[in-house]
C-alpha cells in the first residue's frame, strides 16, 4: 500500500472544492441504488466549510492529494458519529478508509466515548461488509422522514 498520511481538515485546509468532488466521486455511485437521494447531493464548499467548524474532519493525502475524508462528532456522552466516509473510488481497497478509522477511533479514545458509529444505506450491503470487517455492527434499522420501510442502518463500533 502506498504511504498514506491522515491530516485533519482545519483552519489551514483550503481546497474545498477537491473535497467536494472527492464526496461526490466517492458517492456516485449509489444515487441509482438508493433513496432518499443522498445528502451529498446538496453539499457545497462553503457547506463542507461549515461542517469543517461543526465537527472534525480528517483528510487522506498520498503525495499530497486528497483521497479521502471523513468527518466526526459526538452524537451522545458515549458516541462519537462517523459521516461522509469517502475514499476515490481507484483507490478503495487500500486500506485508506482502514486508516482514516484508526483517526477516528484515536479522537473516540481521546473524547473518552466508548463507541463509534455511522449510517448507511439499507441497500449498500457491500458497505455493510466492509464495516463489519472494520468491526462494526448493525444496531437499528431506521427510515428517512415520510418513508414507511428502512432506508437505512446504523451501526457502531465498540472502542473497549
Amino acid at each position: 500500500m502506498t504511504m498514506v498520511e491522515i491530516v485533519q481538515i482545519d483552519e489551514h485546509f483550503e481546497d474545498w472544492d477537491a473535497l467536494l468532488a472527492l464526496v461526490l466521486d466517492a458517492f456516485d455511485y449509489m444515487h441509482p441504488l438508493i433513496d432518499p437521494p443522498s445528502s451529498a447531493l446538496k453539499l457545497t464548499p462553503e457547506a463542507l466549510k461549515a461542517k469543517a467548524h461543526e465537527e472534525i474532519g480528517y483528510a487522506a493525502l498520498i503525495d499530497g492529494k486528497l483521497v479521502g475524508c471523513l468527518f466526526c462528532r459526538q452524537s451522545a456522552p458515549d458516541r462519537l458519529y462517523m459521516g461522509k466516509v469517502a475514499v476515490l473510488p481507484d483507490l478503495q481497497g487500500q486500506g485508506i478508509g482502514r486508516a482514516m478509522l484508526k483517526a477516528a477511533e484515536g479522537l473516540g479514545h481521546a473524547c473518552g466515548v466508548r463507541y463509534l458509529e455511522l449510517e448507511t444505506r439499507i441497500e449498500l450491503n457491500n458497505n455493510h461488509k466492509r464495516f463489519e470487517k472494520w468491526g462494526f455492527h448493525i444496531v437499528a434499522e431506521k427510515s428517512h422522514p415520510g418513508y414507511d420501510r428502512t432506508t437505512f442502518v446504523q451501526m457502531e463500533k465498540s472502542l473497549g
